[in-house]
């Protein structure tokens, strides 16, 4: 590893200080969009049911609670009142998620209907159509968030993914890497949370463990007995980490600290090279060097927008790495880095960030972004592997992007 004199100055680094969130703005904009979906949904359902107020009722709580998340943000969360108003506001901003692009697919069918009939003179049943359409869209949005928060709070599944890496030394064939990535603890992932995914990856008996990034939405004071059970994780080589842009909006250079402190290695454009086979008696170089790895981290793509001390390199983080040792991997928390990545010429890098979308619609904006939004990838001469995963950000829901501790394996590429 590069001298720990260079990386301890670079991690207590006078950080960039952040924005407030404009709450005001926020309350005042989803009010706007809840009187919509208000409008378009409570006269037609009216025309259905005597029981209309209950959704009404559900339009005010949210539109009252999604903004409290936000006003607490960074504030000592310990009564049980203010934890019940954030879990419901994270409830809520995920049930109107759905329910508001529910309201516009349904308007937009209306809007087709009515230029059939129009255009060609199809009858629309208008007295059915309008009001079975309303209850169809709350159904489904209060039913795809059922789903979703059940998804988001389970223990996330093992996820084996073979990675054929091109002239891997025999000495590395089912080297293990157990990934975790966007664990999010916060408001409503907590330490019983991130027990069971400690027990889960421990059950693995992986190499390494890498985790990339996002670990934290919240101080390290807040936050510390919570994010305590990760010093359990057991590897042969230990657990590495790189910052995601989380850490920076909660305190990176405190949270660097605090997981040196609870004996997690983070990588801050640095690498480690690992011993995998015991080489004692080698006869030559070449036999003492094919059976190491290069691991490296660099910190977030936007890092040195908050501290230029922490700008990402790539390339930076091969500095003084053994030329012979050719099998490099990167711990990089945004797919993006893979550009560079590539160019400085690793084998492999792996991602997160992305959530894998978390749920409709959003993974339809994560290519807007991102060149990757989950799985395998190939990048030149680069594999890129993005996780969706292990937690959640804000409201806990996952639907059709499930969570995931993934278990990488280094393989020979066949021909």
């Amino acid at each position: 590893m590069r001298g720990m004199r260079l990386a301890d100055a670079v991690s207590r680094a006078t950080p960039v200080p952040i924005a407030p969130m404009p709450i005001r703005s926020l309350s005042v904009l989803t009010a706007l969009l809840h009187a919509y979906i208000a409008l378009r949904l409570l006269p037609a359902l009216a025309m259905l049911t005597p029981a209309w107020p209950l959704a009404l009722a559900a339009l005010a709580i949210s539109a009252l609670t999604i903004p409290l998340p936000f006003v607490s943000r960074g504030r000592e969360r310990g009564a049980s009142a203010g934890e019940l108003l954030q879990w419901t506001g994270l409830i809520s901003m995920g049930w109107f998620s759905s329910l508001f692009v529910a309201t516009l697919l349904r308007d937009a069918g209306l809007l087709l209907a009515w230029l059939a009939s129009v255009l060609f003179g199809a009858p629309v049943p208008w007295h059915a159509v309008l009001p079975w359409s309303a209850m169809a869209v709350l159904v489904l949005a209060t039913l795809v968030s059922m789903v979703g928060f059940l998804n988001a709070r389970r223990t996330a599944d093992v996820k084996r993914v073979e990675v054929p890496i091109r002239g891997l030394p025999a000495a590395l064939e089912g080297f293990t890497i157990a990934q975790l990535s966007d664990i999010h603890v916060g408001p409503t992932i907590r330490s019983a949370y991130i027990q069971r995914i400690v027990d889960a990856v421990n059950r693995l008996g992986a190499d390494a463990i890498a985790i990339t990034g996002d670990l934290v939405d919240g101080s390290v004071a807040e936050l510390r007995e919570h994010i305590a059970p990760l010093a359990g994780l057991r590897a042969r080589h230990g657990t590495f980490v790189v910052t995601g842009n989380h850490e920076y909006y909660a305190g990176a250079h405190a949270w660097i600290d605090e997981l040196r402190r609870l004996g997690l290695k983070v990588l801050l454009n640095e690498h480690v090279v690992l011993q995998t086979r015991n080489v004692r008696g080698a006869q030559n170089d070449e036999e003492l060097f094919e059976s190491q790895l290069v691991l490296a981290g660099v910190t977030d793509y936007t890092a040195g927008h908050f501290d230029a001390a922490h700008a990402s390199d790539p390339h930076l983080a091969l500095f003084d790495a053994p030329p012979l040792v050719h099998t490099r991997v990167l711990l990089a928390h945004q797919p993006r880095s893979a550009t560079l990545a590539a160019q400085a010429g690793y084998q492999l890098q792996l991602s997160g960030h992305t959530h894998g979308g978390q749920f409709f619609p959003w993974n339809l904006f994560v290519p807007m972004q991102q060149p990757f939004t989950a799985g395998l990838h190939r990048l030149h001469d680069m594999w890129v592997y993005v996780s969706r995963g292990t937690g959640y950000w804000g409201p806990p829901k996952r639907f059709g992007a499930p969570s995931e501790i993934t278990l990488l394996t280094l393989v020979v590429a066949r021909g």
